[in-house]
């Protein structure tokens, strides 16, 4: 470790960041594959892939070659200009689903934020200043803007920020009926995650989707599937979405698309994207050569029957694990998800501690996440072996050992 990394430490964070974090005691200075090691060289097993963006793991070498390549090359030139790697994504982001168009972005929040705009300007052009209202689900997420964290239905991430934007109403998740009393002409916009990640790794159900879907068609409204986390390959399919054969009228992607590095699409149709017309909306560093070159390499990897077909047969042996170990420690309600993106669910013992067992699982030397109070959620590496995989397994029992001996039920 040089004398310029020994400077800083975990402390450091408490004196000169905003508060708005409460990270780990620890700071992570390398990661290889599904391990990262910390400034002591403690090596850990990570399954949590920075919030299932680590799609292919840390340090990737196709990745670190495609972004150093590229940052030999050119950086930025502003939106004045196009540039190659964001053509050459965009093309095979077209060839890969439905869509025709591409905007680029940086985050999640950003590609949601695009979506929701697209979706009102095309209201707004075919059927005049009423029809601008948005439907989301309850304890869905969708961004920290002020408009997206509206949209998102977890109202303790939008209090105390002012006045809300108008029209946005929250119906229950896999509600069908509830959908249908809600949506009318005056909507513009249905936006659902086809896996509800951050409030418990929860998948539509097949008649849902198919049921909104028609609905929109009914009432003249979007469709956006926000896919940020469940996309790219993160399910077993490129999207989720196409677990269920329904297509929407927009789509958002982030995290795993650059592989770490910060970037995010929408992806629409021509029909719809010719609303976005010059001057009506816009990013300083969506499309930068550097994240598309990244995010071309992620793709060309992902995107092929052999990872993808690698992460079903994952994720049923990590759910068939989780099982047998909720079932021996009689700790979890159910195992869910779809391909490595996994959510244990603790049973009515162990209500509201999933916090508690994740910082177990970090003494016993494992990233994992949680998603809500009551859910542990997994999203390794889609590439991750299966090895580090049996590792994890391991490391993570020792730490629900720790947790039901330690832990009043």
């Amino acid at each position: 470790m040089s004398i310029q990394e020994a400077q800083v430490s975990r402390a450091d964070f408490d004196q000169v960041m905003v508060p708005n974090y409460a990270p780990a005691g620890f700071v992570p200075v390398r990661g290889a594959g599904s391990r990262l090691w910390d400034q002591s060289g403690r090596e850990l097993i990570d399954l949590s892939g920075g919030i299932a963006v680590n799609g292919l793991g840390h340090c990737h070498p196709a990745l670190v070659e495609a972004l150093t390549t590229q940052a030999h090359k050119l950086w930025h030139v502003s939106n004045v200009f196009t540039n190659e790697p964001a053509l050459r994504l965009a093309r095979k982001l077209t060839a890969a689903t439905f869509a025709d168009r591409v905007f680029f972005s940086n985050s999640g929040a950003e590609a949601n934020e695009a979506a929701l705009k697209l979706a009102r300007r095309v209201a707004h052009d075919r059927f005049g200043e009423d029809k601008y209202e948005i439907i989301s689900a309850l304890n869905s997420f969708h961004g920290r803007t002020v408009f997206t964290v509206n949209v998102g239905g977890q109202p303790k991430y939008s209090e105390g920020f002012g006045p809300r934007p108008a029209g946005i109403t929250h119906v229950q998740y896999n509600d069908l009926a509830a959908m249908e009393a809600t949506i009318s002409e005056r909507t513009c916009a249905v936006i659902l995650e086809p896996i509800q990640g951050e409030s418990g790794v929860l998948p539509a159900e097949q008649a849902y989707l198919e049921g909104v879907r028609a609905l929109c068609d009914k009432y003249n409204a979007l469709l956006i599937f926000d896919e940020v986390q469940s996309g790219m390959g993160r399910s077993g399919k490129l999207f989720a979405h196409e677990h269920y054969g329904v297509t929407p009228d927009i789509l958002t992607t982030a995290k795993s698309l650059g592989g770490g590095f910060p970037i995010s699409a929408m992806l629409t149709t021509s029909d719809y994207a010719a609303h976005l017309a010059v001057g009506t909306h816009g990013t300083t560093f969506g499309g930068n050569p550097l994240a598309c070159a990244v995010g071309e390499a992620v793709l060309d990897i992902i995107n092929t029957p052999a990872v993808l077909d690698g992460v079903l047969a994952k994720g049923e042996y990590l759910r068939a694990k989780l099982r047998a170990l909720g079932e021996k420690y009689n700790l979890f309600e159910l195992v869910r998800g779809k391909g490595l993106l996994v959510g244990a669910v603790l049973n009515q013992a162990y209500k509201g501690k999933a916090g508690a067992l994740m910082a177990a699982a970090e003494r016993a030397d494992l990233l994992v996440l949680v998603a809500g109070p009551d859910v542990i959620r997994f999203a390794p590496s889609l590439v991750i072996e299966h090895a580090d995989l049996d590792e994890g397994l391991v490391r993570f029992e020792r730490a629900v050992i720790e947790f039901v001996s330690q832990t009043p039920a």
